[in-house]
């Protein structure tokens, strides 16, 4: 048996679950070196972690006979950064610690806090729960961690980029010194050591994480398509991989909501999870996806940890993940335990370039395809349907009499095409989608030009990201300074120490003269030189390559580029999808202060 050192309900519990041999990470930490000491743990989300430290834990909650004995205060304790991977790892360790009669305490935010602490005063072998809960019971006094014997951080480098330092430092701080620590991370960045350092003693350290960062049981795809094509592109995916299940990622709560109800529109079955929504209202989308009821989650990032469906074989980043870490734990939400999953970036036109850099940045080998296409998909329908027909089914004697009757009154042949007909009829219905041409791109960005601006001339302001230029005070500024309406100012293109922005043909006298009158003002920011310019460099490769490019102003545009890309870092006391109480970062200060604005 391939658990036999294990104490016998656990083999027994992991037998029943269908393990038949430990995974990497799990194999890490059942060997002799690792049994009693502080663990330092790097490993692939879906790689097993949970179970690895239900594993790894067992000799400290476990009496001389082998069994739980009754706990007054905890004897483990587990942090996680969101409810839905606290209420996860619930889950796995009650089913691997059922048979020795457990008792957990779940304490996330989102639930009530009486039950809870209720729950903690009959007694727990085991806490889970999230760092801004489990410091409110330590405050409140429902939390003892005085008899602690071990405390697990899972995906501790999420938890300080979600700012729960502070929490995680108070909690930590209230254990015993004879208590273990076990960190487990996807990663290992410096303030993971720093923590390590401070609560761990000759830690060992142990990763599964292999030279090649992308997971082997995903394959990546990625899809080009105009950015008014998007959403038909969704619909086609989905159409032609027909998933068990599906997560869409979008990357703010206003895009999950607009495509959840469009997909619901279009006849999808589909559930929505975003910061926005309540516990309840969670639980009771992730069961509807465990009964199958629905089969397609939309869903921000909030979701991208925790979230453990075994059924997930395909994820589709509607919007570009932030960054290469984004990308992975998106992504890891399929191919779990070593099933396989497709993981597909749709890739707006202007944003190719950016998504190739993240995916070197990863090492992550992603085939670029175009989208489906009505007809791929109706063939992989047509494949579908006679696989699902012609499989073997035993038939009860009362639709065989059905059958007879309806045999008498049509021919087989119309009987079949109606059957058909009443499974097609149940699928919504593939999109047309635009070419993926050099032509065809060129027409789709004619159709999107704006009124009056079919012929246009840009200027340049020297400012730019390194003087936190930002298009809220760029905009008024141009209307101010040139004497022109907002709808009269085209794309706007913010590189590190120059601003582009793109006005009709038609105003350029009237826009030259008032800016030679007002840079005459006291102003302060008067003084922003504005100036004619040649269109900005990757505008004018793009233009060689396919043509002219016209695209609307105003936030949210097509290849806007508002400030480098990388992880959003929360200010001290912000708010985020799960609400960490603490925070790092300096306060914003802008280096020119316009008019009317204020730090």
């Amino acid at each position: 048996m391939p658990f036999s050192s294990l104490p016998q309900f656990l083999a027994d519990a992991l037998t029943e679950r269908g393990y038949e041999a430990p995974t990497p990470v799990q194999a890490a930490v059942l060997e002799p070196e690792a049994r009693g000491r502080d663990l330092l743990v790097s490993a692939q989300t879906g790689s097993g972690k949970t179970v690895a430290f239900g594993l790894a834990m067992a000799t400290d909650l476990l009496g001389d006979a082998g069994t739980l004995e009754p706990a007054e205060s905890p004897l483990a304790l587990v942090v996680a950064p969101t409810r839905e991977l606290a209420l996860q790892v619930s889950r796995e360790l009650g089913w691997l610690y059922a048979k020795a009669g457990v008792r957990i305490a779940s304490c996330v935010g989102g639930m009530d806090p009486s039950k809870e602490r209720r729950a903690l005063a009959r007694g727990a072998h085991i806490v889970v729960g999230t760092p801004g809960r489990l410091r409110d019971h330590l405050e409140r006094g429902a939390l003892v961690l005085s008899g602690l014997k071990v405390a697990v951080l899972d995906e501790a480098d999420e938890m300080l980029d979600m700012g729960f330092r502070e929490d995680l430092e108070e909690i930590l701080d209230a254990t015993g010194e004879t208590r273990r620590t076990l960190l487990f991370s996807a990663t290992i960045p410096q303030p993971i050591v720093a923590l390590a350092r401070r609560y761990q003693k000759d830690a060992l350290r142990i990763s599964t994480v292999g030279s090649e960062r992308g997971h082997g049981d995903i394959a990546y795809q990625a899809v080009t398509v105009s950015p008014s094509d998007i959403e038909n592109a969704v619909v086609n995916l989905l159409r032609f991989h027909e998933a068990e299940t599906a997560i869409l990622f979008c990357a703010t709560r206003d895009s999950v909501r607009r495509l959840h109800a469009t997909l619901q529109e279009r006849g999808f079955g589909a559930v929505a999870l975003s910061g926005e929504h309540t516990q309840s209202e969670r639980n009771q989308a992730l069961q509807a996806l465990r009964d199958r009821r629905a089969r397609v989650c939309v869903a921000t990032d909030v979701a991208a940890r925790g979230l453990d469906l075994p059924s997930v074989s395909l994820v589709i980043h509607v919007e570009v993940p932030r960054d290469a870490e984004a990308l992975q734990h998106r992504s890891g939400r399929t191919g779990r335990a070593g099933k396989k999953g497709t993981a597909v970036i749709i890739v707006p036109y202007p944003r190719r370039k950016r998504v190739e850099g993240m995916l070197r940045g990863a090492r992550i080998e992603a085939e670029w395809i175009t989208a489906p296409t009505p007809e791929a998909i109706r063939k992989q329908d047509r494949e579908r349907l006679l696989a699902e027909l012609l499989a073997p089914v035993e038939y009860e004697e009362e639709d065989r009499e059905l059958a007879k009757e309806l045999l008498a009154q049509r021919s087989a042949e119309d009987i079949a095409a109606a059957l058909v007909h009443a499974q097609r009829a149940k699928m919504p219905q593939p999109e047309e989608m635009i070419p993926n041409t050099p032509e065809a791109r060129q027409a789709d960005r004619e159709k999107r030009k704006r009124p009056g601006f079919e012929d246009t001339v840009w200027y340049r302001l020297a400012v730019g990201r390194r003087q936190n230029a930002d298009p809220r005070w760029i905009l008024p500024l141009l209307c101010r300074r040139g004497h022109v309406t907002r709808d009269e100012i085209g794309a706007i293109r913010i590189s590190a120490d120059e601003t582009h922005v793109e006005i009709p043909s038609a105003l350029k006298a009237k826009f030259d003269t008032a800016l030679e009158r007002t840079a005459k003002s006291e102003d302060p920011e008067d003084t922003i030189h504005i100036e004619p310019s040649e269109a900005p460099r990757h505008m004018a490769r793009e233009n060689r390559r396919e043509g002219p490019r016209r695209e609307p102003t105003g936030r949210g545009a097509p290849g806007r580029d508002y400030a480098k890309p990388g992880p959003r870092k929360h200010r001290k006391g912000q708010s985020n999808d799960d609400g960490p109480r603490g925070g790092g970062g300096k306060p914003f200060k802008r280096k020119f202060k316009p008019k009317g604005k204020r730090d």
